[in-house]
């Protein structure tokens, strides 16, 4: 009988903990096709978007052919792929961008998954197979200019008149606003917050893109304005009511998150590992010294725990267990981790590593608004702090 050698089985650089294994065909095939997608349509074009601060909208209609919109809901188009797919899903598409990600994010998990646990089935009809085709974008309208971390303090308002709501208000710092033909806007209604599907073009809802941006460049990122925007009642979503609506989409796309934070972390490493073995000083490749093999190690250590703390968050979602202080965890760790790693992968690239020819500083700007985003650092903490002290520390 043959025998492997020690030598044979070597673990690769990117899966030293052989994670590969612990897939099944199925979650394999889809993130390799999504590998494939991002090497072959986002790597050659990505860096140019950032520049320009513009979103690749040409990519939509693929991404849709793929399935990746919606891909873990069921029914009306959707692919029906279990969590643990889209989560690997997630992952591949911020390695490339996590502008890229955060589109398929909220175009999923923060309206098409509302609409479907929430919404009638005029509405589910009439949105779900249009999104899941890429023929209708969504947003989500839950952020303030003077309500973050603290979205049930919102004032923008739903009035009732009639068989109509008339809204008035702003959200802020909204992915898709400015090219989205729905928006789902939460807003304060006589009997709690409530969601509402708005769409383009409806008088007295306008947008307004927001640029300078220094992160998230080929992302589009917008404010929504209404003011007196009249809409008929059938456009609320009429299965949930108060906070839980808008907090359970949050956990969805925080899911998401979780994972696309070591896509991120996973291309900052490779081109770290890759130059150094490739750049020369002192007659020898820098791979060679010490303190860069320091700093690689340390970067796959952190990249394996963090693939590791997502790929169980899936299974227990999957398996209907799944609890958002579990979600907390994964986001606050990954993302931190992610943005220590492109830190760190900077440092071995030297002055390289902050030109748009590699990927690492573009990464690294776009993991602050990640850390920032779906619930801040220090709320995910507190999340976290709460669970395991039981003390609120919110109030």
């Amino acid at each position: 009988m043959a025998h492997t050698t020690l030598e044979q089985r070597l673990p690769l650089a990117n899966d030293l903990y052989n994670i590969d294994h612990l897939l099944s065909e199925e979650e394999r095939m889809v993130r390799d096709t999504v590998r494939k997608f991002v090497q072959d349509r986002v790597l050659p074009i990505i860096a140019g978007h950032f520049e320009e601060g513009t979103f690749p909208e040409g990519l939509i209609p693929e991404m849709a052919e793929l399935g990746l919109l919606g891909m873990h809901l069921e029914g009306y188009g959707c692919a029906g792929l279990n969590a643990v797919c889209y989560g690997l899903a997630c992952q591949e598409l911020e390695a490339g961008d996590s502008g890229l990600r955060s589109f398929a994010s909220v175009q999923g998990s923060l309206v098409m998954f509302p609409i479907l646990a929430y919404g009638s089935e005029e509405q589910k009809q009439h949105w779900l197979p249009r999104m899941a085709q890429g023929r209708a974008i969504g947003c989500f309208g839950l952020t303030e200019p003077d309500s973050g971390s603290d979205p049930a303090s919102m004032l923008t308002t739903a009035r009732r008149d009639g068989s109509s709501y008339i809204l008035n208000g702003t959200k802020m710092w909204i992915t898709n606003g400015g090219v989205a033909d729905v928006a789902l806007v939460w807003a304060r209604a006589e009997d709690g917050v409530r969601g509402f599907l708005v769409e383009r073009g409806t008088p007295g809802f306008t947008t307004s893109n927001i640029h300078h941006k220094l992160s998230l460049r080929a992302s589009i990122t917008s404010e929504l304005h209404f003011e007196d925007c009249r809409i008929p009642s059938t456009n609320m979503l009429p299965e949930v009511r108060g906070m839980r609506g808008p907090l359970s989409c949050l956990n969805e796309a925080r899911y998401g998150i979780a994972w696309g934070a070591t896509g991120a972390a996973r291309a900052c490493y490779e081109a770290a590992l890759d130059y150094a073995k490739s750049r020369v000083q002192f007659k020898r490749p820098i791979a060679s010294f010490q303190l860069v093999q320091q700093k690689l190690v340390n970067m796959a250590t952190e990249l394996v725990k963090a693939q590791l703390l997502a790929l169980q968050l899936g299974k227990l979602k999957d398996e209907g267990l799944l609890h958002p202080v579990q979600v907390s965890v994964a986001k606050r760790n990954n993302v931190r981790e992610a943005l220590a790693t492109a830190r760190e992968a900077r440092t071995i690239l030297g002055a390289n590593g902050i030109t748009l020819e590699y990927p690492i500083s573009r990464h690294m700007n776009n993991l602050e608004s990640v850390f920032t985003y779906e619930g801040t650092d220090d709320i995910h903490t507190l999340i976290i702090g709460q669970a395991i002290t039981g003390q609120n520390a919110f109030s």
